[in-house]
């Protein structure tokens, strides 16, 4: 039985979060805000509500799923205006339709990721679009990991990762697959921002000033020519039959 209470907190021998993390989603907003139509979102996960606040300049009307009741309970403590629901999204029925949906560094925590997005197409609204980001398998960072031994594979699942709650390592074909099997429409794909390092390896160079903005400038630039080697992925996808 999964404990989602705790499986976002920090381990010894990893973060759940790092400040990369949060700089990514300004990378991701960026990257897909001129797709986002008006109307109703809907965010599945919000972690601690970094990537919920950032969607407040869109959208007015904001609900938001999450399966840990202490993270829903801190997020609601800071954004009372935004709709709560806690529960598995597995479990979750919703009568309501909604213009975005925001999967964002989630459906790779799923047990049954195919349910949960034959799910999202029932909740989104004829012309509604589902906004679906996981990190990369084929990230340079991770193919360095493996060159040196430290995981086995791209796609593998360490178990730090593990703990954490990942049960799956995407890239760009298996996560397209994933989407077109739940009956998904798929209008667009690519991916944010280009990585040669790790999480940790980011954070420390930016405290320390070994790289600046214009560095990952230049990161999130590169990462619109080379999109299967970013840190994250992402599909938009529409209503499908």
């Amino acid at each position: 039985m999964r404990n989602y209470n705790s499986e976002f907190e920090d381990t010894i021998d990893r973060k759940y979060a790092y400040d990369f993390d949060y700089i990514l989603r300004d990378f991701m907003i960026r990257q897909l805000y001129s797709s986002f139509p008006k109307g109703k979102a809907l965010e599945l996960g919000c972690y601690k509500g970094e990537f919920t606040k950032k969607l407040f300049p869109y959208f007015e009307d904001i609900t938001v799923i999450e399966a840990s009741e202490t993270l829903a309970h801190e997020c609601k403590s800071k954004f009372g205006h935004v709709k709560y629901i806690i529960g598995q999204f597995e479990h979750i029925n919703l009568n309501e339709q909604y213009d975005a949906i925001f999967l964002i560094h989630t459906l790779e925590h799923l047990e049954n990721p195919n349910l949960v997005l034959k799910k999202i197409n029932q909740w989104l609204t004829p012309n509604g679009k589902l906004f679906l980001v996981v990190p990369n398998g084929n990230a340079p960072s991770r193919q360095i990991a493996v060159k040196m031994g430290l995981i086995s594979h791209n796609t593998a699942v360490t178990e730090g990762e593990f703990k954490h709650g990942h049960r799956c390592t995407y890239v760009l074909d298996t996560l397209y697959k994933e989407a077109s099997n739940s009956g998904l429409n798929i209008v667009q794909q690519g991916g944010v921002f280009f990585k040669p390092f790790a999480n940790f390896q980011f954070d420390e160079m930016i405290s320390n000033k070994i790289i600046d903005d214009k560095y990952l400038e230049g990161c999130y630039q590169l990462g619109m020519v080379y999109p299967d080697l970013c840190a994250s992925i992402f599909l938009v996808c529409m209503k499908g039959k």
